[in-house]
């Protein structure tokens, strides 16, 4: 469909595509000296000691699980209200998922009341996922896993420019994973990135993430050594230079982007709260510095939410919801247990939440369109 208004759009220019001609004429195309740079880069943007590049972020919160040790019998504490490979990642373990509620409805992240409530003597680790790029409760949240002794990895695919007390995102704790993926804050089609401030953690994830090999073919070729030996059951998880190219260049056009992507929100905000008061925009309160990835919205109790998506793609709108609760999937309906009460607050928000436009390219005659649409479809709800 061709839409009037997307929900996102991604625009690449010349300087990518230079810098991805640069990498076809080296004749190097695979974790080399690009990808080594980028990660240098990356890990000084977000003030982390290591940054490891891999090929998506779903590899990177696997990654994480299995470089600290997870496995069959252990249990992860994880939100519900989030992409399913946030879980997936734990289950590829052989470790159980257990779910934890939301905060509010003001604040979409796990609430660190249900996690403390979800611990058991197998839990080995905590799970948080940043929504939109909004910051969990990261104070309350290591104070809770450093009095039981747990390890903490954050889903930062949505968080990627986002800060909390003036650290960023992904580096509070253990494990820190980013999603570059098309659709995200910068890109690199595919591709993700782990940070740690730990070295042992980092030597392992940069053996699991290419077969468990104690030395590259870059390393080799540069002449660093000559032959490698397999220390672990790793995986095929590696980047390629073409994308970290991408991703070097994307970067730099980071804190410009989130800049225009929260003029955006705040003028949402003022609109909606002018001509639309019924619609609930989530994080209102302040909490740290967000790369507003999404915009995510609530609609008035009970109103129906396809109607309003279906009238705001007769206008040329693209919508979407984030997400639909991960323990209701066929996959993780686990009918022994009773979530009617201890995920009382996801299941209540995901019933109301759609997601709007929102991209840095957006113009002021496209979000103005949005916010037209939207009140009038909130308008024909109400006398409906």
């Amino acid at each position: 469909m061709d839409w009037r208004v997307p929900l996102a759009d991604v625009k690449l220019g010349a300087e990518e595509e230079s810098a991805v001609l640069e990498v076809l004429r080296s004749g190097w195309l695979t974790m080399g000296a690009v990808t080594q740079a980028f990660e240098s880069e990356f890990a000084a943007f977000t003030g982390a000691k290591h940054a490891l590049a891999v090929n998506n972020a779903t590899a990177a919160l696997h990654l994480a699980c299995l470089a600290l040790g997870i496995g069959p019998s252990d249990e992860v504490i994880s939100p519900s209200l989030t992409f399913v490979a946030t879980a997936n990642a734990i289950r590829y373990t052989g470790a159980k998922v257990v779910f934890a509620d939301i905060e509010s409805d003001d604040w979409l992240c796990i609430c660190p009341n249900a996690i403390e409530a979800a611990i058991t003597e197998r839990t080995r680790a905590i799970m948080v996922m940043h929504y939109a790029g909004f910051a969990c409760d990261m104070p309350a949240i290591m104070r809770i896993a450093k009095e039981r002794g747990l390890a903490v990895i954050e889903d930062a695919a949505h968080a990627v420019g986002a800060s909390f007390q003036g650290k960023a995102l992904g580096t509070w704790g253990d494990i820190g994973c980013y999603s570059f993926f098309g659709n995200k804050n910068m890109t690199t089609a595919e591709g993700g990135m782990l940070t740690t401030n730990d070295d042992s953690l980092a030597e392992k994830i940069r053996l699991l993430r290419s077969h468990g090999m104690t030395t590259l073919t870059w390393d080799r070729h540069q002449g660093h050594a000559s032959s490698y030996d397999v220390v672990a059951l790793g995986y095929n998880y590696r980047i390629d230079e073409l994308r970290s190219a991408i991703g070097r260049e994307q970067l730099k056009k980071l804190p410009a982007g989130n800049a225009r992507r929260a003029a955006l929100v705040g003028r949402y905000r003022a609109a909606f709260s002018e001509h639309a008061p019924s619609l609930v925009l989530p994080f209102g309160e302040s909490r740290g510095n967000s790369s507003q990835h999404i915009l995510p919205v609530l609609l008035p109790t009970g109103a129906d939410k396809q109607e309003f998506r279906s009238l705001l793609k007769q206008d040329g709108i693209q919508t979407s919801f984030h997400y639909p609760p991960v323990h209701t999937f066929e996959i993780y309906n686990d009918r022994s247990q009773d979530f009617s009460n201890s995920l009382w607050m996801t299941e209540h928000v995901a019933k109301r939440q759609v997601t709007l436009p929102l991209f840095p390219t957006m113009t002021d005659e496209q979000q103005q369109l949005v916010i037209e649409s939207v009140v009038s479809a909130l308008a024909r709800i109400d006398a409906s």
